[in-house]
């Protein structure tokens, strides 16, 4: 069994190019990043060390690397012959690979099997978003021209949860990561035949595990980033010993568990276990995660559809208007970071737009809606301090 997997960085490398291994398929990486490649081939093998409770190290072999910048044509075969496709690059990066998929999918023989392709990014029904992008790029524009297609593919939407933090810089390429983990994968995209991955777990309805995760572990983590950078704290380790934090962000999950709890009928108690398990996750020392990192691209996740404003917008479209998530929306705008552009140019459009437009700009909210004054106060703040 073959696998292609785009994007070989530290979570390509360390969860789901991991569990494709595990699984027995060879995983042949695909990135623009010619040095990484260059590694990854000349090393043949590197570790994965699993830290927590039970550390563990665990060795990936059996795999290759292509440069999609610079072998695009021999990666375009790959996926010809491939039996899975996955992504890890973010959800903006999706039409970038979308083409050479696509090109994938018409060389390849109408006798193999369907390619399964999921993209296992930060983001709901991501795998929606890159199937629309394939579909289009492969000028699917008739009947027929689809339906040539979709013989070819499954698209299938996941879950995926993993933290792997920034590792250090002589790291190479093995990777550090935490015990948990969690690939959550829709079921019904396969009929009766998934795919064989003996980490992942199939399900009839995957949209409450994409927003358990979604609206606990990345809400809870980029409140903690947030809320760490403006006390001064670097790790986020280090930033649930700040109580005031460590309330914030506990009062946060409390909002999207019962948003959670009333939507998809989740268990309450269970769903309590969850968000402490998420926080208990967050405090380990073991992963030198900073905030500088997880706060990264606040304008991606202060859009409509994301960890604070989505379910901010679902409370408060319930009667229920949000607080702690409020909190949370204002220390994102005032995240500064020179190296990260998206912070950068919050910060010129805090500065040049009105809160108004900026409520309805990065936050994707009506002037109608129930949220949108109380976002619009939360903006006008940040742009005073």
């Amino acid at each position: 069994m073959k696998a292609i997997h785009f994007g070989a960085g530290n979570i390509g490398r360390g969860f789901v190019g991991l569990l494709l291994h595990e699984a027995g398929y060879e995983v042949v990486f695909a990135d623009v990043n010619a040095s990484l490649m260059d590694q990854l081939n000349a090393a043949g093998s590197y570790q994965v060390r699993e830290v927590g409770e039970e550390s563990t190290t665990r060795v990936v072999d059996n795999f290759r690397a292509l440069n999609s910048a610079t072998q695009e044509n021999d990666l375009i075969d790959e996926i010809a012959t491939a039996d899975v496709v996955t992504t890890a690059v973010g959800p903006n990066v999706l039409r970038f690979v979308a083409p050479v998929i696509a090109a994938g999918l018409a060389r390849r023989d109408p006798a193999r099997p369907r390619l399964v392709v999921m993209a296992c990014e930060n983001a709901i029904n991501a795998t929606d978003q890159l199937a629309d992008h394939v579909r289009a790029a492969a000028g699917s524009t008739d009947s027929s021209s689809m339906s040539a297609l979709e013989a070819r593919v499954v698209f299938a939407n996941t879950a995926v949860d993993r933290i792997v933090p920034g590792q250090a810089a002589d790291a190479g390429i093995d990777v550090t990561v935490e015990t948990f983990y969690e690939w959550v994968i829709e079921k019904g995209a396969f009929g009766t035949t998934p795919p064989v991955i003996p980490g992942a777990t199939f399900v009839d309805d995957l949209g409450p595990y994409i927003e358990r995760k979604l609206y606990t572990v990345n809400t809870g983590h980029a409140t903690v980033a947030y809320l760490g950078f403006m006390y001064g704290v670097s790790r986020i380790s280090d930033a649930l010993a700040v109580p005031a934090i460590a309330d914030t962000a506990r009062r946060v999950l409390e909002e999207t568990s019962a948003l959670l709890v009333a939507k998809h009928g989740l268990d309450a108690d269970a769903q309590r276990t969850y968000r402490e398990k998420i926080l208990t996750r967050f405090a380990n020392p073991a992963l030198p995660d900073t905030v500088e990192r997880v706060g990264r691209q606040p304008l991606r996740k202060l859009g409509r559809n994301e960890r604070f404003v989505g379910p901010a917008a679902e409370l408060a479209e319930r009667g229920t208007p949000p607080v702690a998530l409020l909190q949370a929306i204002g220390a994102a705008l005032r995240f500064e970071v020179p190296d990260d552009d998206q912070s950068v140019a919050l910060r010129r459009m805090l500065a040049e737009r009105s809160a108004d437009a900026l409520a309805q700009e990065i936050c994707g909210l009506d002037p109608s809606h129930p949220l949108f004054a109380e976002v619009v106060k939360v903006v006008a703040e940040a742009q005073r301090t």
